[in-house]
């Protein structure tokens, strides 16, 4: 098994907004499927595997590095600015998609949940962007950091 992965990823708890059923399950999943299966490296260093902890500093997100023994290898801020607009779009197509399951038709719920998906898969690739000088992540393992971002940052 590789060495550039996570093996935990931790929330904040003071970081972490309200949720709602819906997003505290996706909350669930993201941290279920990113600690199965995750690329994560930081570059320059061997230390892995990690430990990731996130947080809002200040209108930033943190992004807290560490080795399994606990010692700190790097802390990453990210100015929120790049991803506010799509954490608006992706709530708003996620409150819609949960409103066409209840009353829509499954067509419908299809051409939203497209939509949905695609949004996330833009939402990683600016993740990525961000992440690219410091810490180099797959499409996979970006989408699901950025579902915990979401709510990390998301009132509901």
């Amino acid at each position: 098994m590789s060495e550039q992965r996570l093996i935990d990823v931790l929330l904040d708890e003071a970081s972490l907004a309200p949720a709602s059923a819906n997003a505290e399950h996706e909350r669930r999943i993201a941290l279920f499927d990113l600690k199965e299966s995750n690329t994560f490296a930081v570059l320059g260093v061997s230390r892995g595997p990690y430990v990731l902890t996130l947080a809002m500093n200040e209108g930033r997100l943190a992004l807290d590095v560490a080795d399994t023994q606990g010692e700190r290898v790097c802390t990453h801020l990210l100015p929120m600015v790049s991803l506010r607009k799509i954490i608006k779009d992706y709530t708003m197509i996620c409150e819609s998609y949960h409103n066409a399951i209840r009353n829509s038709s499954p067509s419908q719920i299809e051409a939203i949940d497209m939509g949905r998906r695609g949004l996330h898969n833009d939402a990683a690739d600016v993740l990525i962007a961000l992440l690219k000088e410091k810490i180099e992540v797959d499409l996979e393992t970006a989408r699901r950091l950025f579902t915990l971002v979401c709510a990390l940052h998301v009132r509901v």
